[in-house]
């Protein structure tokens, strides 16, 4: 019997592709706003950046792996800076407040980056949820 020779590209994969590209055209230009709040929420594998009006709408939001950055890269610094610029360039704000949340390394950098983009900043807060005694710990090893 002879073997069948593999497809080189299978119409799925084009279809998904197409797909891939369409949503990333699909993606709608943010409201300008000039004055709004900025979250930063930095975990250990991204940084994702959102920008809202006073009232709490979101207006726009961008993360490390929209920016173009692929697995562990998505966790550094400059990930995070890259992030803070993108989002801030595409809404144009002139006076915010920062929220940061999560202990991540993007955290210090995307701060940096949002100090030196020209913004005027009004309170930079933590709001990293904190337990107040938290989950009971496991029990005690016995060896």
């Amino acid at each position: 019997m002879t073997k069948a020779i593999p497809k080189i590209g299978s119409r799925r994969k084009v279809r998904i592709g197409l797909r891939r590209n369409a949503r990333f055209s699909l993606r709608k230009s943010a409201r300008r706003i000039t004055k709004g709040v900025i979250h930063v929420q930095a975990s250990f594998n991204n940084t994702i950046i959102t920008v809202t009006d006073p009232q709490g709408r979101v207006v726009f939001w961008s993360s490390a792996g929209t920016c173009g950055f692929k697995s562990s890269r998505k966790a550094s610094p400059y990930a995070g800076q890259r992030t803070a610029v993108d989002a801030i360039r595409t809404v144009g704000l002139q006076r915010a407040e920062v929220m940061v949340k999560g202990a991540g390394s993007g955290r210090d950098a995307a701060l940096r980056a949002i100090a030196k983009s020209g913004v005027r900043l009004s309170c930079i807060r933590d709001v990293t949820p904190m337990p107040h005694n938290g989950c009971r710990p496991p029990k005690k090893r016995r060896l």
